[in-house]
């Protein structure tokens, strides 16, 4: 009797922490990203943040979600086994230069970011799977004074010159 139950506690706290193993494992990540370098062209500075995420334990395909400074966001999967990308746009006044965490969740993590910001609670309590950094350089917004400008300064000044010569010759 006194074995059996020291077999039982035994399996029960071995399968405890198998479970609590699995919970915390670190997925291995390769995230590649990139940002709108220039505001001439375009709109609103886009983020794009592509990974190729792997399990020691063989999970594949789980769905994820993205938090970046209280917004979420849906991950994508790729067609590749274990590829993702998350995409998000912000307007160029918005988009400062600096360093932006993207925090990833499960579902289970993120339905519970979301239960927290429904209650008002706090949601640094919530740890994600994994965050990614980006570094965002800032956008270039074009020249202080446009070209067209520039050559009707130029021409208005070489005509100015050219006839105060001319003045000067003629008088």
């Amino acid at each position: 009797m006194a074995a059996l139950t020291k077999t039982l506690v035994l399996l029960l706290l071995a399968g405890f922490l198998g479970c609590s193993a699995e919970t915390s494992e670190v997925p291995v990540i390769v995230p590649s990203y990139y940002t709108t370098s220039d505001t001439v062209i375009a709109t609103e500075t886009v983020f794009i943040v592509e990974f190729s995420l792997t399990w020691k334990n063989g999970r594949q395909n789980i769905p994820l979600y993205a938090d970046v400074r209280g917004k979420q966001f849906p991950v994508t999967r790729g067609q590749d086994m274990g590829r993702y990308q998350v995409s998000w746009s912000v307007e160029h006044r918005h988009a400062h230069s600096g360093t932006y965490e993207v925090k990833f969740f499960d579902e289970e993590s993120y339905s519970l970011l979301r239960k927290a910001q429904r209650n008002s609670e706090d949601v640094s309590a919530i740890h994600p799977l994994f965050t990614v950094d980006i570094k965002h350089p800032g956008a270039w917004s074009g020249p202080w004074v446009s070209t067209e400008v520039l050559a009707a300064v130029m021409g208005t000044a070489i005509y100015y010159l050219a006839f105060n010569a001319k003045s000067n010759i003629q008088a």
